[in-house]
């Protein structure tokens, strides 16, 4: 069974996967939503092709470490999953994932226009190799 990483924005979720062993990390997707619904069917699809063990979902707090919008966002995301699946959901500190997959795409020489495209499951793969190395010790 693979992880499946989940980096949640306001109109996109970034996607990660683990490879089959769940030591190495991979960007997979962005998906573009208008509402969760039709985020839990896609994810439905993922979680079944992919052999889908685990969720890493992205957990956004304040750089002062308080509760923001986006915290409450996902708080509500994660119960939306927990009531479509049995799988555990890992909460992991998501802060500079973003700035950080940015600086790695900057460095890669990746033109704007794809950094858009692709950023959100870059933070994604970062966010799932955190965990990754959290676990390992």
């Amino acid at each position: 069974m693979r992880y499946l990483a989940l980096d949640l924005g306001t109109k996109t979720l970034g996607l990660a996967l683990t490879d089959k062993t769940n030591t190495i990390a991979s960007p997979y997707k962005t998906l573009y939503f208008c509402d969760y619904n039709e985020l839990i069917e896609e994810l439905k699809k993922i979680v079944e092709e992919k052999n889908i063990g685990k969720f890493i979902l992205g957990y956004p707090k304040n750089m002062n470490n308080t509760i923001g919008e986006a915290v409450k966002r996902t708080d509500k995301f994660k119960l939306i999953l927990e009531d479509n699946f049995d799988l555990p959901i890992i909460l992991i500190d998501e802060r500079l994932s973003t700035l950080e997959a940015e600086n790695i795409l900057i460095q890669t020489d990746t033109s704007r226009k794809k950094r858009k495209k692709v950023i959100d499951s870059y933070a994604a793969s970062i966010i799932l190799e955190t965990y990754l190395k959290r676990k390992k010790g």
